[in-house]
């Protein structure tokens, strides 16, 4: 090889080796988003109940969470992000803010700690809507990050 076929091959080396860099750095650097359903059937002890909710939840690299969720027959007096896997319950990480009559959001500012981010790609965050006749919870949704979206392999 000579001096010029050397420095083509390095450069290749380089840009390639750049590529895949940045490829996974703007992977990684994107929120992971979970979306999700909340039923009766999934509070513990399950609920009966005619009330349903859905829910988008997005958790960026930097652990800030924003979010929202949309009930349907019930009236709510609370929401919140709970630790725990699915089948348990767990205390309160965060409350969410009511925005209308079946609307909340996570408030702005929200960060998660480095254990309930843990718990997060783990699947063992879940959302909890409570009520006046169900006050320790009338539906629930866990969040259950893909391996995609979360950039880990479990």
């Amino acid at each position: 090889m000579n001096a010029t076929s050397n420095f083509r091959s390095a450069r290749s080396s380089i840009f390639v080796a750049t590529t895949l860099v940045l490829a996974a750095f703007s992977f990684s650097a994107t929120a992971q988003e979970v979306s999700f359903k909340l039923s009766g059937d999934a509070e513990v002890p399950p609920v009966t109940t005619s009330a349903s909710g859905t829910g988008t939840i997005n958790v960026k690299p930097d652990m800030t969470v924003s979010g929202n969720v949309t009930t349907t027959g019930v009236a709510a007096t609370m929401a919140h992000i709970h630790i725990g896997k699915a089948g348990t319950n767990g205390p309160v990480v965060f409350g969410l803010s009511r925005t209308g009559d079946n609307a909340w959001t996570v408030p702005e500012g929200t960060r998660l700690s480095e254990a309930h981010y843990q718990a997060y790609k783990a699947g063992e965050l879940y959302v909890n809507v409570h009520s006046a006749e169900n006050k320790a919870g009338e539906i629930r949704g866990q969040l259950t990050p893909t391996a995609r979206s979360t950039g880990s392999a479990y």
